[in-house]
């Protein structure tokens, strides 16, 4: 193990604090940094609100870390699509700021949290910001000597997940109005993984033969949006009813695989153990039938 102290940058998140919870299970001395209270904090973390762009907080918070994690920044294609200075501000000065400051505090790893976009002519800025992030990433690595590892992540879902998070937004609509909407042909294909089995492998990274690596963090669980939707109407035990509103292009995501621009080249990683994607679907209609107003 690496020294103890781990800070996760954008720990109060949907992937970022299922991680800290696996980092802490291993022993791990837990700081968050994000601009919003965790509202899974446990008594064994500690964090610290602030402003990913504040050079002085950012340093001060990553004083006697040996590992920094960065999850922070717009992941919403559709946000990142509306707002795309925003979005290049934040996602690409925030990963510098961070990166500067963790040669500045003898930081020994810095475990980025990218994208499959990155393979992607899809996603508009927010593929554009995680390429240009992880070069910035590379380039740090390379110029200060500092262990990194990029972790593109495929289709991640579960619980804490945002409203916008494609299962979770499906099962919200199916519930609420027994029907759903979907922006795409059906025909998408995704490598859906549970967040916790995401979380496990991005804890298992930072073993000394992932180093310097790209690592593609998805499941084993291969399924088209089609399949998706009709397994949810079923263990809704409702009539299917979804309506196909435009080709998945029409919102930037890719179709059947994201590869077409390969920045570097990556391992890839999936569970040999995992949480089965139908059983990740009743715990998160359980979750939402005891809190319907989320």
């Amino acid at each position: 193990m690496l020294d103890n102290k781990v800070v996760i940058m954008g720990g109060s998140g949907f992937i970022g604090s299922h991680t800290a919870d696996k980092l802490s299970d291993q022993g791990y001395q837990v700081t968050i940094f994000d601009k919003d209270l965790s509202s899974w904090l446990r008594k064994d973390q500690t964090i610290v609100t602030g402003d990913i762009l504040d050079r002085v907080a950012v340093l001060e918070v990553l004083k006697g870390a040996s590992i920094v994690y960065y999850f922070a920044g717009i992941a919403d294609l559709h946000e990142s699509s509306l707002n795309p200075f925003e979005t290049i501000n934040i996602n690409i000065m925030g990963v510098t700021v961070a990166l500067d400051a963790s040669i500045k505090a003898n930081v020994k790893k810095f475990v980025y949290a990218s994208t499959m976009y990155v393979y992607s002519d899809q996603g508009s800025f927010y593929r554009a910001s995680k390429q240009a992030s992880e070069l910035i990433v590379k380039s740090y690595a390379d110029e200060f000597d500092l262990d990194y590892v990029l972790l593109r992540y495929g289709s991640v879902y579960g619980p804490r997940a945002q409203d916008w998070n494609g299962i979770s937004s499906y099962v919200t609509q199916i519930l609420k109005e027994g029907k759903l909407d979907y922006w795409g042909t059906g025909t998408e294909k995704r490598e859906y993984i549970h967040v916790s089995d995401a979380a496990r492998l991005s804890v298992k990274v930072l073993g000394e033969e992932h180093k310097n690596t790209a690592i593609t963090v998805t499941g084993s669980q291969t399924m088209t949006s089609n399949e998706l939707i009709t397994m949810i109407f079923e263990i809704l035990g409702l009539k299917r009813n979804v309506s196909f509103i435009s080709s998945a292009d029409d919102v930037g995501h890719y179709t059947i695989t994201p590869y077409r621009y390969t920045p570097q080249s990556a391992k890839k990683i999936v569970p040999s153990e995992f949480i089965d994607l139908g059983q990740g679907i009743l715990d998160i209609v359980e979750k939402l039938l005891q809190n319907p107003e989320k």
